[in-house]
């Protein structure tokens, strides 16, 4: 699924895009109905993509209604679960069919470096589909023990209108965790892409309609948080929302629904995620790779990044050797050449933010390892902070950027507690090679997800969620991720007469 072009061949096919610009309502594309706009650039170049319809509170009545109207009527939800199966395999297919072009629209939009776009965003999105499409003839409801005079079933049907919000980070993978399982259920959804990366959940939305998908299913706002995300969250006939995003945006999610109609909320929020590394492990360049890849994978612009390293005191230095080492193969550059594993920060204002952690760290001479230096193009240099304590804002704060921050430990007990010192929960990564550590440390630290000797989320078939302030109310991924966009309904039959 890769074929990996030259750089000289995306920039020509970039140059030949179609950018999508408009919303997506009622199965056709649309201007805001107050005929604003707002810019959407390469963060690579600050070169201006495309103009985006910019939506608000009037776009999001059309939308929800034209949803609710689709999810009433049923053209959706009452089809044959086989049926909704054919559509959605069909519609994996288109997005797999585009794959080359997705890759390139989501990299031009994000910064993203198109190797990792073409070779794991677009192909984890298809597959994401996928997945969820095959569950739809799959999960069976159940039966009670009642007797014999009477029959009671449990059914799941679907929640309704569903409010999608999307990160900027990941805006085909995450669009794909949550469209899947609602639109598997027979759910309408409205998404709102981030401001900063709206183009790729336009084209899918095309694709989807291409498929197959009816009128009114899958409808696209792109817009600001106040314009378009508060309207959705405060909804009266939105039945739900699920929201990637920020802790802080998430709360106000909790607030919209009990302030309207106590719609359900699923919240992924931040994270301040630890590798732990214990004495005993015996291969520190492998431990190297790992830790590595989770600090700066999608340059460290991900909530389950690895962002905390804690070792132990014994085997610091020999291991930030191995991470120096590692970081040699980590080239930073055009997002567009195939050979770059580090491309440019989504936009100045998170570039600004990421700069002042670096900025505090000088200020405080703190011990910097590796990197530390900035310019105005965009791009930050991969960062190793030595000797960051409990107090500090880079051991507590998400930075959400390409900075590894290093404490030390002494004691299993110590290290465990400075793992969980966080209000956070997403995701954690332990490195052992004694069997007892990796069973007792795993299920000592506090995250919805926690890899051994790896950094990593699971597949799809894992749930993928945070404790604590990283999330509330369900998972991503899995089959777990079908009951949030589902109701459960008893249907008691009683009077039959037993023969």
């Amino acid at each position: 699924m890769s074929n990996l072009l030259e750089a000289s061949e995306y920039k020509a096919m970039a140059s030949r895009l179609t950018l999508p610009h408009q919303a997506f309502i009622n199965g056709v594309f649309c201007d805001a109905k107050s005929g604003k706009t707002f810019a959407t650039v390469n963060p690579a170049t600050n070169e201006l993509l495309t103009q985006v319809a910019s939506c608000d509170a009037e776009d999001v009545d059309v939308a929800v209604a034209n949803a609710k109207q689709a999810f009433e009527d049923g053209r959706w939800r009452n089809l044959h679960p086989s049926q909704r199966k054919a559509v959605l395999l069909r519609f994996a297919g288109l997005l797999e069919e585009n794959l080359q072009e997705l890759a390139l629209m989501e990299s031009l939009d994000s910064g993203k470096p198109i190797h990792e776009c073409q070779t794991i965003d677009v192909p984890e999105t298809v597959n994401s589909i996928r997945w969820h499409a095959e569950l739809i003839d799959k999960i069976y409801d159940n039966t009670a023990p009642t007797g014999t005079n009477a029959l009671a079933l449990i059914v799941r049907e679907p929640i309704g209108v569903v409010g999608i919000v999307l990160p900027w980070n990941f805006p085909l993978l995450v669009l794909a965790w949550k469209i899947g399982p609602s639109l598997a259920a027979g759910c309408s959804i409205v998404v709102k892409p981030a401001e900063d990366t709206p183009l790729t959940t336009l084209r899918v939305a095309q694709l989807a309609a291409e498929a197959g998908i009816p009128a009114g299913v899958f409808n696209v706002l792109p817009g600001g948080g106040p314009e378009v995300g508060e309207p959705l969250g405060r909804h009266h006939d939105v039945d739900m929302v699920s929201f990637t995003g920020s802790t802080e945006t998430g709360r106000r999610f909790l607030h919209y629904s009990a302030d309207s109609n106590l719609k359900q909320i699923v919240l992924e929020c931040g994270g301040k995620n630890p590798a732990v590394v214990l004495k005993d492990v015996k291969d520190l360049a492998s431990v190297a790779q790992h830790v590595v890849n989770g600090a700066l994978w999608n340059m460290g612009e991900n909530c389950s990044a690895s962002s905390r390293l804690i070792v132990h005191a014994d085997i610091k230095d020999a291991l930030l050797e191995q991470v120096r080492i590692c970081l040699e193969n980590w080239e930073m550059g055009d997002p567009l050449d195939p050979k770059n594993r580090l491309g440019a920060i989504v936009s100045k204002t998170h570039f600004e933010k990421i700069k002042s952690y670096l900025e505090y760290a000088k200020e405080h001479e703190m011990n910097i390892v590796v990197g530390g230096s900035t310019d105005d193009s965009g791009y930050i240099n991969p960062t190793v902070i030595d000797g960051v304590e409990t107090s500090s804002p880079l051991f507590r704060e998400e930075i959400f950027g390409p900075v590894l921050c290093v404490t030390t430990f002494t004691e299993i007990a110590e290290a465990v507690a400075l793992a969980n010192d966080t209000v956070y929960g997403l995701a954690a990564s332990l490195y052992t090679n004694d069997l007892n550590n990796a069973i007792q440390v795993s299920r000592s630290i506090r995250a919805g997800v926690v890899s051994v000797n790896c950094f990593g989320e699971g597949d799809h078939s894992t749930p993928f969620g945070g404790f604590k302030q990283s999330g509330f109310g369900g998972r991503d991924k899995s089959i777990w991720a079908h009951d949030q966009y589902t109701e459960m309904k008893t249907i008691w039959i009683d009077g039959l007469t037993p023969i």
